[in-house]
């Protein structure tokens, strides 16, 4: 399984969630888990996904969620998860 990390972080608004998980669903890639937050106006999502059956490369998912962030205001990354893991280990 390809297992990636996304974050999604930033002012809340209205249609964040929908507008990332269209684009995931759009391109293949399945949500194995998600948790979301909202504090003090700050919305907070992480997801964990599989987009083994996705056509496109990791790099060009990446590239793709930032240029979605930045057209809806937030900040999105999208990392492998063993590069995710090696980052935040203790």
């Amino acid at each position: 399984m390809n297992k990636t990390i996304i974050t999604v972080v930033g002012k809340d608004t209205v249609g964040i969630i929908a507008r990332v998980c269209t684009y995931l669903a759009e391109n293949q890639v399945n949500i194995l888990d998600i948790s979301q937050t909202i504090v003090d106006g700050f919305f907070n999502m992480m997801m964990v996904v599989d987009a083994n059956q996705s056509p496109k490369e990791h790099s060009q998912l990446a590239e793709e969620l930032e240029s979605l962030g930045g057209e809806i205001g937030v900040r999105i990354r999208c990392q492998k998860e063993e590069i995710f893991d090696r980052m935040h280990r203790l």
